[in-house]
């Protein structure tokens, strides 16, 4: 009896011991960026497969390899334009390593955001922390550019942008998870950090192309809303819990410069309802430590130049978002979540009608300021 039960044991494990619907590792390709551009009435679809083989094992890959290929495409729409990839690839394409999706203008411009990424996020390989950018260069060169000192790509400004943004958080980075949510909640608008290339590295062979943010695009459900680009985008960092790091330079009465950096931002609006109108109070808290000091000058002229130039590109970063009608500091989701009737009384097609007096009052506050060598005079006295 016992040899019975062992034989059919040994019957039935020849059928399990084989995985035959597994794919080998080495016998797939991987995306790991994606590029969309629109040009003609067509999409035009860029992906960007990386070869693990070369960076799993280490940090910094074999210069002797190429780290990613580009592949092209185009489509009447995203997946019509992803299957005529297919078309010429090689092996099984996994997406599930996929961690970054830039537009282009033309995308912003002449497409809706929503067909593509509902197409990534019905798909079942892929993730909802992939990150979005938009850019106002070539897509296929954004994906071309390699990491500094060739780090491995998975670990790219545009793969990892978390990493970077701890050292200087100009611009939150988004992912489709909070791109959705952003574009359902009032005022419906989602900030995509804007990417240029900018050749400012070198090497002893070559210049290195490098990924910059330079600022926000801004994108509704229906449409797009314009660029927020260079100095006109600094205030965004100052009205953000999330910001890690920045960084604060102004000019003395003496003409002498001055460089902060601050460590921790703390921000707080408040709606304040009216009959007519909604109005907001905004207070931002922040800790600083002194980087650079020209002449003599005292903490309390540090303190106030900190505290006259984040207001002032607070100010003028909601200023240049009001001339696009873009509600940059997601003013219309506070009262959307404080004040439900005065919401309804007040929103038109999901956001507030906004002007240069809805902030009623911008307070700032420089609630630490540290010198880290406990000294705010320069090093070298003359």
């Amino acid at each position: 009896m016992k040899r019975k039960i062992l034989f059919l044991l040994l019957v039935v494990m020849t059928f399990l011991s084989g995985c035959w619907d597994s794919n080998e590792p080495e016998r797939m390709l991987y995306i790991n960026g994606i590029g969309v551009d629109f040009k003609d009435g067509k999409y035009e679809l860029y992906a960007q497969i990386i070869d693990f083989t070369n960076i799993a094992k280490t940090e910094q890959p074999s210069s002797d390899q190429p780290q990613m290929e580009v592949g092209h495409a185009t489509g009447n729409t995203v997946d019509e334009a992803i299957f005529n990839l297919y078309h010429s690839i090689d092996q099984k394409v996994f997406w599930g390593h996929m961690s970054h999706l830039v537009v282009s203008e033309e995308v912003m411009k002449n497409v809706e955001l929503n067909p593509i990424i509902d197409l990534f996020i019905r798909y079942r390989e892929t993730r909802y922390q992939i990150w979005v950018y938009t850019t106002k260069d070539p897509v296929d060169e954004i994906l071309l550019v390699r990491p500094v000192i060739n780090r491995a790509i998975t670990l790219s400004k545009l793969g990892d942008p978390e990493n970077s943004y701890k050292q200087e958080s100009l611009i939150d980075p988004i992912s489709i998870r909070q791109l959705i949510i952003d574009m359902n909640e009032p005022p419906h608008e989602v900030k995509l950090p804007l990417i240029r290339i900018d050749e400012n590295w070198q090497s002893i062979k070559e210049s290195i192309k490098a990924p910059v943010i330079a600022g926000v695009g801004v994108a509704t459900p229906n449409g797009f809303k314009g660029f927020i680009e260079g100095d006109n985008a600094r205030g965004i960092q100052w009205m953000s819990n999330e910001t890690a790091r920045g960084q604060i330079t102004f000019k003395t009465d003496d003409d002498h410069g001055i460089t902060v950096n601050v460590e921790k931002v703390k921000v707080d609006i408040q709606p304040v309802v009216r009959k007519e109108e909604v109005l907001f109070d905004v207070n931002v808290e922040l800790e600083a430590t002194i980087s650079v000091i020209e002449g003599a000058i005292t903490v309390d002229e540090i303190r106030t130049g900190v505290i006259d130039k984040v207001k002032k590109e607070i100010k003028t970063t909601y200023e240049e978002a009001l001339k696009k009608d873009i509600d940059v500091y997601r003013l219309s989701e506070r009262v959307y979540r404080k004040d439900l009737k005065a919401w309804d009384r007040s929103h038109k097609d999901g956001k507030l009608d906004l002007h240069e007096d809805s902030i009623r009052k911008l307070d700032v506050k420089l609630a630490r300021l540290d010198a880290t060598r406990k000294s705010f005079k320069e090093t070298i006295e003359q």
